[in-house]
């Protein structure tokens, strides 16, 4: 069996490689492998899912898995991945599951796993459950009967406890600011504006009307240009997107300009660290992050951990060393504090407390970090490890890596989710970096192709 998990979870083509047979098996391999055998009573899991139209299909599957397996379901319905980690958390569960594919488009869909406590899974821990999903297909396991079937549960009011949740971590409320927020027509669609709205602000919301089919369809953190448009024409003091579980944050400035998670990052270590909350005065991000967060945070005396690409990773490092702050250049920003998952929802609540109780625009505090001009390049492959470890692949990369010196980098790494290697390369101009990254991407392209 091919490896299943990739970097958040499960995912693919929701009906095709992400089958309901291979959801209910999951489901099934994860109760074995995550619920305490010890205990009195059945083990409980929580699942939710975003606004994709399969996930009615792939929730029934996942249910009837952890029902078979003897587990006991709260189903929670459509809300955000970081909704379904905190009702994880505050019910006590033996696992959450999240039926999600993020950022992606439409076809596709995922499955995200929380243990107890509604903590993401360690390495080890998915390769346990792989296993027992591989042991299960080819050996018949122990089926409970009768009372020993789990039962399954609507809770209906999630979504509100969430929100009081979220409001209530804010430091300073946001009456003045107006903001537009594109909800991407997914999971934040009916939680983000209400949250936002009971913190203070005005709230114009778009791309707010999901129908199971236009889930990340040109709208959200990763097509942000509806969203520029919106702000510049209901003259915002800023715009927020998500993505379509609401794991995710990025801005725009009133003038339409983008603000991205590293900025974010920034914005909110230095609040933090003014009020006495950042725990060693250290920020964790990814290799991903651009180097001017890295110049930003330096110069500000805050020190930077670096870790692999992931917020899994990130939470990973906040957890062992008690750190405060860490996240993504994407937008997945970690508090450990209030949450157990980067929340897209929460970190857009603090980033408008934070220009509230300055009085200062969103550009003013991302004036912060002065980026550096950043290109990216997913490169269809035929196979991500040979495409990345090439010989010819490796010599190009040492060769751009002499040519830029201490005024740049390069980032080569196989997708943990899709036939892609990304090439990253950042520069003194963008003309460099493209130029860069284009030479290492033929390479890359000659070495596996698509």
């Amino acid at each position: 069996m091919g490896r299943l998990f990739g970097t958040d979870g499960v995912r693919g083509r929701a009906n095709a490689d992400l089958t309901p047979e291979l959801a209910l098996a999951v489901a099934v391999a994860a109760a074995h492998t995550l619920a305490e055998s010890d205990r009195s009573h059945p083990p409980l899991a929580v699942v939710g899912r975003d606004t994709r139209a399969s996930g009615e299909m792939l929730e029934a599957a996942v249910v009837a898995g952890l029902a078979s397996a003897g587990a006991n379901v709260v189903r929670v319905g459509v809300l955000p991945t970081p909704a379904v980690a905190f009702l994880t958390a505050e019910a006590k569960a033996d696992l959450g599951v999240m039926l999600s594919a993020s950022h992606n488009p439409m076809p596709d869909n995922g499955i995200k796993l929380f243990a107890a406590g509604g903590h993401k899974l360690p390495d080890e821990i998915e390769m346990r459950i792989e296993a027992a999903v591989e042991a299960n297909a080819t050996t018949a396991w122990e089926r409970p009967v009768g009372a020993g079937v789990g039962r399954v549960h609507d809770l209906l009011d999630g979504a509100d406890h969430y929100v009081q949740h979220l409001v209530g971590t804010v430091p300073h409320r946001l009456d003045g600011i107006k903001v537009v927020v594109d909800c991407a027509n997914g999971a934040a669609a009916e939680v983000a504006p209400v949250a936002y709205r009971e913190a203070g602000a005005e709230v114009i919301a778009i791309h707010a009307e999901p129908d199971g089919l236009n889930i990340n369809d040109e709208c959200g953190s990763n097509h942000i240009e509806a969203l520029r448009a919106a702000v510049v024409e209901h003259g915002a003091h800023l715009g927020i997107a998500h993505d379509g579980d609401a794991d995710r944050c990025v801005a725009v400035t009133a003038d339409g300009d983008e603000v991205d998670g590293d900025q974010v990052m920034a914005i909110l270590a230095l609040a933090m660290r003014e009020a006495g909350t950042l725990t060693g005065d250290t920020l964790v991000a990814t290799v991903m992050s651009n180097l001017g967060l890295r110049l930003a945070m330096s110069r500000e005396g805050i020190r930077l951990v670096e870790t692999k690409v992931g917020d899994r990773y990130v939470l990973e490092e906040l957890r062992a060393s008690g750190l405060a702050l860490g996240g993504e250049q994407s937008g997945h920003i970690v508090m450990p504090a209030y949450a157990t998952t980067g929340d897209g929802v929460l970190t857009g609540l603090h980033l408008m407390s934070r220009m509230a109780a300055t009085g200062k625009s969103l550009a003013d505090l991302a004036a912060v970090v002065t980026r550096l001009p950043q290109v990216l390049i997913n490169v269809p492959v035929g196979d991500r490890t040979v495409g990345a470890a090439a010989p010819a692949v490796r010599a190009e990369v040492e060769r751009a890596e002499a040519e830029l010196g201490e005024t740049g980098r390069v980032l080569l790494r196989p997708s943990g989710t899709e036939p892609l290697v990304r090439v990253m390369v950042e520069a003194g101009t963008e003309a460099t970096a493209r130029d860069i990254a284009e030479r290492i991407a033929e390479q890359v392209r000659a070495a596996s192709p698509a």
